[in-house]
């Protein structure tokens, strides 16, 4: 190879790996710019959607009009009106809504989602909003499970993909023994389930399966202390630092103005519990 033919192919690949760089450097300010803009994108959309499982209530289920209703929805609902825009709500079995917030799917997720360590790697949290106990739920005439450690060789209910399943399997399983898990991707069927005896217990909120077991005249009872507190928070794509502050703006706002508390006490009947 000439001389000068060396410098011409040297020259060459220094544009193309400049090229890359620079390509790489212009995807990443889009990115950015991107997650900066998020809090005006859902301004200019005049909406924010939301997405939740619609199937937990009271937190959120569908109505007798077929509307998304619950103490989630109107959280979101008193956000969107801080934020000067509507909510559209989209609702989705859990086990998918974060992948769906992560794909663009949703603005943000106000469905319970449990602020953990390991959900902060791939989104951010806001202040949280709720502290949920959970309980052991077993059939009425039950003897044989009054604790956590009487899960062993038995075979345990949970939502799929929820923060119950982790503690079940990470937590739990070490500690009590081996035990079957079933899951589910939604709570009135791990109840039915429960009530004819598929299962030998379930873990769930009180609050949330409260409602379900007057509605249904499920024959299962609450037993023990709760087995672990929880914390939940509005959920939104990492990067969004604009969107957080304004979340955490109105969720603050609510606190003080009294409209948290008002929205509590619909749904629970009792004052905020943080």
């Amino acid at each position: 190879m000439s001389v000068k033919l060396q410098k011409f192919v040297k020259a060459a690949l220094l544009l193309t790996v400049l090229s890359i760089a620079l390509a790489a450097c212009g995807s990443k300010a889009a990115q950015d710019a991107n997650a900066a803009n998020a809090l005006e994108q859902i301004k200019k959309a005049g909406k924010i959607r939301v997405g939740l499982m619609g199937t937990y209530a009271p937190y959120n289920f569908l109505n007798d009009k077929h509307e998304v209703d619950g103490f989630d929805a109107d959280v979101a609902k008193a956000v969107a009106k801080r934020l000067g825009v509507e909510v559209e709500f989209i609702t989705g079995e859990f086990s998918g809504l974060i992948e769906g917030l992560q794909k663009d799917k949703y603005d943000a997720l106000v469905s319970q989602v449990t602020i953990t360590e390991d959900r902060k790697q791939k989104m951010d949290f806001s202040t949280p909003y709720v502290k949920n106990a959970v309980n052991v739920l077993v059939k009425s005439d039950n003897t044989t499970i009054e604790k956590l450690e009487d899960f062993k060789d038995k075979k345990i209910g949970v939502g799929l993909g929820t923060n119950d399943e982790k503690y079940l399997r990470d937590v739990a399983m070490p500690k009590v023994g081996t035990f079957e898990i079933a899951t589910y991707n939604d709570v009135i069927t791990s109840l039915q389930d429960l009530n004819v005896g598929r299962i030998d217990a379930t873990i769930n909120n009180v609050f949330a399966i409260k409602p379900l077991i007057e509605k249904n005249h499920f024959d299962v009872k609450a037993v023990g202390e709760p087995i672990k507190e929880d914390f939940a928070g509005i959920a939104i794509r990492k990067n969004n630092p604009e969107l957080l502050d304004a979340i955490n703006k109105a969720l603050a706002e609510m606190k003080s103005d009294g409209t948290f508390k008002e929205i509590f006490q619909k749904w629970f009947g009792v004052d905020p519990n943080f």
